[in-house]
């Protein structure tokens, strides 16, 4: 197997997840099926097939896509308002609860 037990309980630790003996079997044997199958695409030739590239729209056409607008910096300052709204904030942060134990 690709994947060791070990892996998986380390990987249910780091999401904070309380796995049993048997889901850690059950996701074991996914887990391998799933890079096995990763593993064949390697094997695809795909020395023929042409690199995609991203559709770029000009003119009337750019302007019925505002998604694809143009980048552009502007500042904001809204930082100190919305601070200002949160029932605990210390500048530039806001304070929150430790949800996190370990």
């Amino acid at each position: 197997m690709k994947i060791s037990r070990e892996d998986v309980v380390r990987v249910a630790e780091l999401a904070n997840l309380e796995l049993t003996p048997a889901e850690v079997d059950t996701y074991q044997t996914q887990l391998d099926q799933i890079l096995g199958y990763v593993d064949k695409l390697t094997e695809v030739d795909v020395s023929k097939v042409e690199p995609m590239s991203q559709v770029v729209f000009s003119g009337e056409a750019a302007a019925a896509h505002p998604e694809l607008r143009e980048d552009v910096l502007r500042p904001c300052d809204c930082a100190g308002a919305v601070l200002a709204q949160a029932p605990e904030s210390a500048k530039p942060f806001f304070r929150v609860p430790r949800v996190i134990e370990r």
